[in-house]
């Protein structure tokens, strides 16, 4: 049975950093796709960064050079560092995975089957 479960998430003020995890058990980062979403209230879930099997990866525009993901296959832990936060970053983040190994489409939800629980980053300015 997979779980992801994340954690990491936090209050922060404008310009600060956070880092979430997301650990996995039944499920092997090394071998799939895997992504960070967030959702805001009223907002669609809007994908934010991927990383392929072999370590490749990808970013929303609106957090491209501030947002880092990564992965240690060891630990079989994702994690999505954060740094100069803004206001507009303030949703509850969720890690996903895929079935397969392909990263197209990478930002479209229906594409992963495994979802964490999520955890509420919240930014104030």
């Amino acid at each position: 049975q997979v779980q992801l479960v994340e954690s990491g998430g936090g209050s922060v003020q404008a310009g600060g950093s956070l880092r979430l995890s997301c650990e996995a058990s039944g499920y092997s980062y090394s071998r799939y796709c895997v992504a960070w979403f967030r959702q805001a209230p009223g907002n669609e879930r809007e994908g934010v960064a991927t990383i392929d099997a072999a370590g490749s990866t990808s970013y929303a525009d609106s957090v491209k050079g501030r947002f880092t993901i990564s992965k240690d296959t060891a630990k079989n832990t994702l994690y999505l560092q954060m740094n100069s936060l803004k206001p507009e970053d303030t949703a509850m983040y969720y890690c996903a995975g895929r079935s397969y190994t392909p990263c197209e489409d990478p930002y479209y939800a229906s594409r992963y089957v495994y979802w964490g629980q999520g955890t509420q980053v919240t930014v104030s300015s």
